[in-house]
């Protein structure tokens, strides 16, 4: 999966990649052949008394190193450049793909795993893109290049190389194939964190209204406890590697002092090529020490490369298409046929063999006991999620052979938890319609009889809101989403139980003022309050997920059984209170 990853994000980088393996490729050289020069000023320069040649080999090492120098800061340059490039189009990609999911597959991943894989997941691959791009590439032309420039000094101590270099590979590569799973497991770890978290954030009003902060402040313990513990067990496996590399390089070193001295008091070889082998297994293990810190990392980028590309392979259950329906007459007229809606795996369907047609002016109600599928139900006309039988029709075409824009542009949807968004009271208006005017947005606000607060707010339409609207109440939310639908002036309105914070007198002011701006659109509004449906042209009685009973109030009192229980039950609980 890593490896497909990369080979499909960094094929635009392919150029800024090669100049990369050239810039490092000439300055590794350099940098191996400086021990050389160094050995040349000992034996030619020092040894002999030649100063000349010192200053003049001096000069070429300065040459030399000016060039490693200017290589190496070109090559992480370029390789920051395309690392960084690569993080930001895998995010990018990664956001893009996850818009087209349906509530289904963001259910099955989760928000707080989704969050994780778009930051900490893709960070860990760029990482690995940076790395390779100053190590990984140089690591190998080190390798190779160390191991002819030694041989070149002295063959007689190349058997230190074959000791040396296989121990520290064998000894680093045990260490990570053990820390492998742990790598797996802390990103696992990462997600139970972000969730818990999440989960503590956005009900934090529960937890202090249920006094449960002992125990939220145990949860995210345990979750933190076993994030810490796996960091720990991991951390201590890395925590060996610069020892056990430290042990090998200095064992090395003191093998190759002891052995090249008595090769040098033999008349064998002389003390600046002893030097120069010396810095050339040096460079050898560094390099091997190099590529093995890499395989630290591969382990754990491949893991979050499999969750990045395990996203990127799970196709929406929504899908558009193949040649979509654009020219589609305005008409506002919404036909449900014998819809059926099941989820994978489920036993029985969430509902089945609804038929129901709402027409221009008309308002369509759909009531309900809790569960009965009442928001499922209203999630398949803007393909929220699609049916698994039957069809849903706007303007007389089935939503899925519609164009995905198209369809959302004859829909104004008011969910059951209206959401702001961070900005401004106009920002999240003009979610509606990007081009509407402030007089639209007052004419809209004052519809839904949320233009007074918003007058007394400092700053009016650019009072600003935070993440989710909780600078305002859930009242006030709910009446800035219905403004947000009426700025966008569509065919078909879709109030999902979107009137339930409201007081009666507002409710009733409200949908007073929405039957003259909604008489050429049809209206479907799925309420819990009897109150709020009791003029509607129609009513839909759901219960199990089937229809059973369909006309007005007056009429279902009389044949519908379950409204009837369900308007007595209202009346007693307002007789009651």
């Amino acid at each position: 999966m890593l490896i497909r990853l990369l080979r499909g994000q960094l094929r635009a980088y392919q150029r800024p990649l090669l100049a990369v393996v050239l810039l490092q490729f000439v300055g590794t050289m350099a940098s191996l052949y400086l021990p050389s020069l160094n050995a040349d000023i000992i034996d030619k320069g020092v040894a002999r008394g030649d100063t000349g040649y010192i200053v003049h080999t001096g000069g070429w090492m300065l040459l030399v190193s000016l060039v490693q120098i200017i290589c190496s800061i070109a090559a992480v340059y370029l390789g920051a450049r395309t690392a960084m490039g690569f993080g930001r189009d895998v995010r990018a990609r990664l956001f893009a793909h996850v818009n087209r999911f349906s509530a289904r597959e963001v259910a099955r991943f989760g928000a707080p795993s989704l969050i994780t894989r778009n930051t900490n997941d893709v960070q860990q691959v760029q990482m690995l893109v940076l790395m390779s791009c100053t190590m990984l590439v140089a690591a190998p032309i080190m390798s190779v290049g160390g191991v002819f420039m030694a041989l070149r000094e002295d063959i007689g101590l190349s058997w230190l190389m074959l000791v040396s270099v296989p121990v520290l590979a064998v000894a680093l590569s045990a260490i990570i194939r053990r820390m492998v799973p742990g790598f797996r497991l802390m990103q696992t770890r990462i997600d139970t964190v972000n969730r818990v978290l999440r989960e503590q954030i956005t009900g934090i009003r529960v937890v202090r209204a249920f006094v449960r902060e002992p125990y939220e402040t145990d949860r995210f313990g345990v979750a933190n406890a076993d994030l810490t513990a796996t960091a720990l067990r991991t951390g201590r496996l890395l925590a060996l590697i610069f020892p056990v590399v430290m042990l090998v390089l200095n064992v090395s070193s003191v093998a190759v002092l002891w052995f090249g001295a008595q090769r040098v008091d033999s008349g064998a070889i002389e003390i600046g090529a002893l030097t120069a082998f010396l810095q050339y297994l040096m460079q050898i293990l560094m390099a091997v020490m190099m590529a093995t810190f890499m395989l630290m990392m591969v382990p754990r980028a491949a893991v979050c490369a499999e969750r990045i590309v395990e996203v990127l392979d799970t196709d929406s259950s929504v899908v558009p298409a193949a040649t979509p329906v654009r020219d589609v007459p305005v008409r506002a007229e919404l036909e449900l046929r014998g819809v059926r809606f099941q989820y994978p795996g489920a036993v029985e369907p969430v509902l089945r063999d609804i038929s129901f047609t709402a027409t221009p002016g008309t308002t369509t109600a759909i009531i309900g006991s809790t569960g009965a599928g009442k928001t499922t139900l209203l999630s398949l006309i803007p393909r929220l999620v699609d049916v698994t039988g039957g069809a849903v029709l706007v303007d007389g075409v089935d939503v899925r052979e519609l164009e995905p824009d198209e369809l959302w542009r004859r829909i104004g949807l008011v969910p059951q938890r209206p959401y702001l968004f961070t900005g401004t009271v106009a920002s999240n208006l003009r979610y509606g319609n990007p081009d509407a005017t402030d007089e639209e947005l007052w004419a809209a606000l004052e519809i839904a009889q949320a233009r007074d607060f918003v007058a007394q707010m400092p700053g009016g339409l650019d009072a600003p809101i935070a993440q989710g609207g909780s600078t305002v109440s859930g009242g006030q939310r709910q009446r800035l989403a219905i403004a947000r639908a009426l700025v966008r002036q569509p065919e078909i309105y879709l109030f999902d139980d979107s009137f339930s914070a409201l007081d009666l007198g507002t409710d009733a002011r409200l949908r007073a003022a929405l039957r003259p701006v909604t008489a050429q659109s049809a209206v479907v509004i799925v309420a819990q309050r009897v109150s709020t449906i009791v003029d509607a042209d129609q009513i839909i009685v759901l219960e199990n997920g089937g229809v059973v009973g369909v006309g007005r109030h007056a009429e279902l009192l009389e044949t519908c059984p379950t409204y009837a229980e369900i308007v007595a039950s209202q009346q007693t609980t307002e007789v009651a209170a």
